[in-house]
């Protein structure tokens, strides 16, 4: 059975496509959200932790930059890891008017703990795919993404 074209063949394969990647965004999304609520976490908690772990420290707009959150999420998200001992608030040695965020010895312990894991939940879930397939779909995303985060 053939559908003939409803928009035209070339918004027709645009917008199955959009439908295609929204909806293996929200399951592989659920999935790990899932895995990272087993540690305790939320994703914007996880996200902070990851950046930190991996970047190094970073000022709150840095952070907001790399999660794609807004300032006043960061702010609280920063004050529940800073509650439970996971980050710490410093001074930026060069910019006093500048606050630094930094993962504690528990936030850095927690990291190396919880990351490995994930990262192995994480490509078992891809593993459908061939590694050539996951580079390419990578390589494509980012092409995507890139043009048009362009306005």
């Amino acid at each position: 059975m053939t559908t003939t074209a409803r928009y035209g063949r070339k918004a027709d394969t645009a917008l199955s496509t959009w439908v295609k990647l929204a909806r293996a965004f929200s399951v592989f999304s659920r999935r790990t959200g899932e895995h990272i609520r087993s540690f305790g976490l939320t994703q914007a908690q996880f996200g902070v932790l990851e950046a930190l772990g991996h970047k190094g420290p970073m000022t709150p707009g840095d952070l907001c930059g790399k999660q794609l959150v807004s300032g006043g999420n960061i702010t609280v998200v920063v004050d529940h890891l800073e509650r439970d001992g996971l980050v710490e608030r410093r001074r930026s040695a060069t910019d006093r008017r500048s606050i630094v965020i930094h993962l504690t010895p528990d936030g850095r312990k927690l990291f190396r703990r919880i990351f490995p894991a994930h990262a192995e939940f994480v490509a078992d879930l891809a593993s459908i795919l061939t590694h050539a397939e996951q580079k390419n779909l990578g390589t494509l995303l980012k092409k995507l993404g890139t043009a048009i985060a362009k306005p």
